[in-house]
């Protein structure tokens, strides 16, 4: 169950629907703060900025002067009518009428032209800060230390790159488009609504308080469901998605029961929840209208008793009616803006925090060459902890020569497998050195560091792609031939070839159409491709048959040779013929000689490699 998997519910009423903006928004905790690194992003485009400024209040002007122009031909006509009645005059000037209509086309085009250029401006600047976001979240990723991953899932990294960065998009998109318009609109139309009138202007704005105080009732009383509904929709999400990724377990436990019951128990609140935030923010647009209706009684009544008093042309009502309905707009507009900013600056802020992270220490700016490398692998007084006040590795200390074959064997959490990811610096010692041909690892980049070592670990690791193209990921320069040489070495060649399309074969995102011990055979022959200095085997064959085990430790027994080799195992039967075994537990090691030296010992190796005796021959 997973109550905060992150979703956005988009559709009418939701966050995303009319007036779901503003119910329910997440805010940043430093507004101001993230705002401003926002605006440095949006430096680049200062240019661009400019025009969306001068074409938006360009396209708001063009469409405020409407109006006006068509109240001037209603004026026209209405008098054109009156002499034509009256017999005073020459009835309705079809000529002028036409040239005001012309104009008022003209003023739209323009005004539309204007629109289309912001638009497309303010959504090239959007996408472009997109992508700078997510380049520069890419390489974060690259330069962030392990432990980090460690203490994040992978969904919340997941969720930086995706939703927030996508969110930052559409609203910025939004607010940029949206805040200019909605600024210029309510100026320039309340400068055209003074203009006609200054009374009916004074009239019309007092139910602009009246509009707010309901909008505000609503939202305080909608704000409640908008946050259940967004919570139960993230318990549904993590509900189906936890039975789907578990379907198995639950079929074979009869659990479709309990998975229904506790679906429906969801699924209920999430509609409780769902209707009312739903039926609230519905409401919001008739309460609106009504209001604005009110207004536009208020505007027609005074209106005409002006039009009678003949301080105004009737024109101008039709004027100024429109002018009020173009008024209330924008004011809804602003009140979304504001919710959107809160909600564009809470993503932003998650994006900037992942920026931000402590990244790995730096490599050396004189890193040593590894082309001469032979081996020699010394850990003197190593001491480390996944958390700096818990050290799980104490005073580890061994010395392997080259070509040496290493075992590393103990109990589940003595510390087998850190003591390899430290050997690759997957991640930095508390005290202590770790050092290659005499050499602190520290006095090589990672990457050249990395390069030295093949690893083939007990979870495989797999992409979209074909056989071939996941083998050559161990050297990306290797050709056909030494792909297919490497896949016979690890003895992998052969059920290639059963498959229908041999090494063009797509293995897709599960690997669901391989088995797991096909799955080790791949990446075994990736480790044999790389041509390694030395080599790390990390329960190489823990998914594989026995016959198939055998085939494989006889290729490695040639891959090893002249190669230093580290090997974790758990079934010590495999690393008899190891030079050396380093017995570990608790962080410590506590034993470490060849497999003969340790039985005649008699100590920790001996129960333990015994106890695996006994219960292969209990089985």
């Amino acid at each position: 169950m997973n109550p905060k998997s992150n979703s956005r519910k988009m559709g009418p009423g939701g966050p995303g629907g009319p007036m779901g903006a503003m119910a329910g928004v997440s805010k940043a905790k430093d507004f101001k703060g993230t705002m401003k690194k926002l605006i440095q992003h949006l430096k680049p485009y200062k240019i661009a900025m400019v025009l969306v400024v001068i074409f938006a209040i360009g396209s708001a002007a063009f469409n405020i002067v409407g109006p006006k122009i068509l109240g001037n031909a209603t004026t026209a006509i209405f008098e054109g009518l009156v002499n034509k009645i009256s017999g005073s005059g020459n009835g309705i000037d079809f000529g002028y009428i036409g040239r005001i209509l012309s104009m008022l086309v003209g003023l739209y085009v323009i005004s539309a032209l204007f629109s289309f250029v912001q638009t497309f401006v303010t959504s090239d600047i959007s996408q472009k800060v997109s992508y700078n976001l997510r380049k520069e979240i890419s390489e974060k990723i690259n330069k962030l230390p392990l432990n980090y991953f460690d203490k994040t899932t992978n969904g919340e990294v997941l969720s930086r790159v995706t939703n927030d960065v996508d969110a930052i998009s559409q609203n910025l998109n939004q607010v940029l488009s949206q805040m200019i318009t909605a600024a210029t609109t309510i100026i320039g139309v309340l400068i055209m609504m003074l203009s006609i009138s200054v009374s009916m202007t004074i009239a019309s704005l007092v139910i602009i308080p009246l509009s707010l105080i309901f909008i505000m009732l609503v939202v305080k009383k909608s704000q409640k469901y908008f946050k259940e509904q967004q919570e139960y929709l993230g318990s549904t999400n993590g509900h189906v998605e936890e039975i789907y990724s578990g379907h198995n377990i639950m079929k074979a436990f009869n659990g479709e029961e309990k998975a229904i019951n506790e679906f429906e128990d969801i699924n209920e609140k999430l509609y409780n929840s769902a209707w009312k935030s739903q039926f609230l923010s519905g409401m919001m647009m008739p309460i609106m209208t009504f209001i604005g209706n009110l207004g536009y009684v208020i505007v027609a009544i005074m209106g005409g008793y002006l039009a009678i008093k003949k301080t105004i042309q009737v024109g101008d009502i039709l004027s100024f009616i429109q002018y009020t309905r173009s008024f209330m707009q924008p004011i809804a507009q602003t009140a979304q803006i504001s919710n959107v900013m809160q909600a564009t600056a809470a993503a932003a802020e998650r994006v900037f925090e992942f920026l931000e992270e402590e990244e790995e220490a730096k490599d050396t700016t004189n890193p040593l060459s590894t082309e001469n490398v032979k081996g020699e692998v010394e850990f003197k007084d190593v001491h480390f902890g996944y958390d700096e006040d818990k050290i799980i590795i104490n005073d580890f200390s061994a010395k392997i020569k080259p070509g040496q074959k290493v075992a590393i064997v103990g109990p589940t959490g003595a510390g087998k497998t850190t003591v390899v990811k430290l050997l690759m610096r997957f991640y930095e010692l508390n005290s202590g050195k770790i050092l290659v041909d005499g050499h602190d690892i520290k006095d090589f980049t990672r990457n050249d560091l990395r390069d030295m070592f093949g690893m083939v670990l007990q979870d495989t690791w797999l992409f979209n792609g074909s056989m071939m193209e996941n083998i050559r990921y161990g050297r990306l320069e290797a050709t056909d031939k030494e792909v297919i040489e490497a896949s016979k070495l690890a003895h992998a060649d052969h059920f290639i070839k059963t498959l229908s399309e041999g090494y063009k074969t797509e293995v897709n995102e599960e690997a669901n159409n391989i088995s797991q011990g096909q799955k080790q055979l791949l990446t075994i022959a990736r480790a044999i491709l790389s041509d390694p200095k030395i080599l790390i085997l990390d329960e190489a064959t823990s998914s594989v048959d026995t016959r198939t085990e055998v085939l494989i430790q006889q290729a490695m027994e040639n891959l090893m040779k002249g190669r230093t080799s580290f090997i974790i195992a758990h079934r010590l039967s495999t690393i008899r013929n190891a030079d050396i075994i380093l017995v570990m537990k608790d962080g410590d090691i506590i034993e470490q000689g060849s497999h003969e030296e340790l039985l005649k010992a008699k100590g920790f190796y001996y129960d333990l490699y015994n106890s695996q005796f006994e219960e292969g021959e209990a089985s």
